[in-house]
């Protein structure tokens, strides 16, 4: 066979129209704009790598590339199948995605993003289950006992706003600042469950995205980097993140480039710019996986009608600055 070497635009508009997969070298590159490529690779030189589309050679400049990752076997490829699906008892799932752009994947996974309303204020939440389990941070909820939340479902080309009013808290756990949530969900609807990551694949540098509310602007996405992915503070190890998280961010998902839940957004320096911070997923699944040893009895002194507040935990090196969002 022989091949012609053609540019990145005829590379990217070919990939449109065909990808080949199965080879040995079989691979996923990550250009810097989040689209992706499913092709065997060649040769790799330093400033470029050829890769076989099956008709044509392409060459892509290293300067084009974010990475080059391993494919996932064909039966993990389709949208939305699950690589490692948990049993329904643990609540949630999870899932090996394909790397996709962040437009893409917050169309995929947006409407798995909720408003999380109380008398007192506003805060975020995702959907973890098809029952409508939800996932939000203890603060958001913290001496509430009336929640609502709100979805954003796409009908056609128009967003419907469609609100639970029936919504109950079902464990929390104020040192890792969670708390799980059901809503009521009417008969025929079907949630949009986001899956979390499963394995701890996150290291500094990677592309990460936030949705959420923020100062009650509904589904707001934000995109940014992993500034260190265990950022140590009062005992815990947080992600750092220079995606932008203000109030009413809380509880909502930090996604990877895979649209894998990686972390809970839920805190930010105070007077600093792009100094987010949020829970890792490995907390989260512990905490679902022992979520009866955090069971939310509304009967108790401590867990009714309000919440009691636990002493300030206080430690060397702790930041004034950190402030929950």
């Amino acid at each position: 066979m022989s091949f012609a070497l053609v540019s990145i635009q005829t590379a990217l508009a070919c990939v449109a129209m065909f990808s080949i997969s199965g080879a040995a070298n079989d691979k996923v590159i990550v250009l810097t704009d989040g689209q992706t490529i499913h092709a065997e690779i060649i040769r790799e030189y330093s400033d470029r790598v050829v890769i076989d589309l099956g008709f044509d050679a392409v060459s892509i400049p290293r300067q084009h590339i974010r990475s080059i990752e391993d494919a996932p076997d064909a039966t993990t490829t389709s949208a939305p199948a699950l690589a490692d699906a948990r049993s329904s008892e643990n609540l949630y799932s999870t899932a090996r995605l394909q790397p996709d752009s962040v437009k893409n994947l917050a169309a995929r996974f947006g409407e798995g993003v909720l408003l999380i309303s109380s008398p007192s204020g506003l805060g975020s939440g995702f959907f973890i289950s098809g029952e409508g389990h939800l996932i939000t941070n203890f603060h958001v909820v913290e001496g509430e006992t009336k929640l609502t939340a709100t979805v954003f479902r796409r009908v056609g080309r128009e967003f419907k706003r469609q609100k639970f009013d029936d919504v109950d808290i079902v464990a929390t756990n104020p040192f890792l600042d969670l708390a799980l949530l059901k809503a009521q969900l009417p008969e025929g609807y079907k949630p949009v469950v986001t899956y979390l990551a499963d394995e701890d694949h996150l290291r500094d540098g990677d592309l990460v995205f936030a949705i959420g509310n923020p100062l009650g602007l509904e589904r707001s996405v934000s995109e940014g980097i992993v500034s260190r992915r265990n950022r140590a503070e009062e005992g815990l190890a947080y992600i750092q993140t220079t995606t932008q998280i203000n109030p009413g961010n809380s509880g909502g998902p930090l996604f990877n480039n895979r649209g894998e839940v990686v972390g809970v957004t839920n805190m930010k320096i105070g007077g600093g710019e792009g100094l987010g911070f949020a829970i890792p997923v490995r907390y989260v699944i512990d905490f679902l996986r022992n979520r009866d040893a955090f069971a939310y009895n509304s009967e108790s002194a401590s867990a009714g009608f309000r919440y009691l507040q636990p002493p300030e935990r206080r430690s060397a090196g702790r930041c004034p600055l950190l402030e929950k969002k």
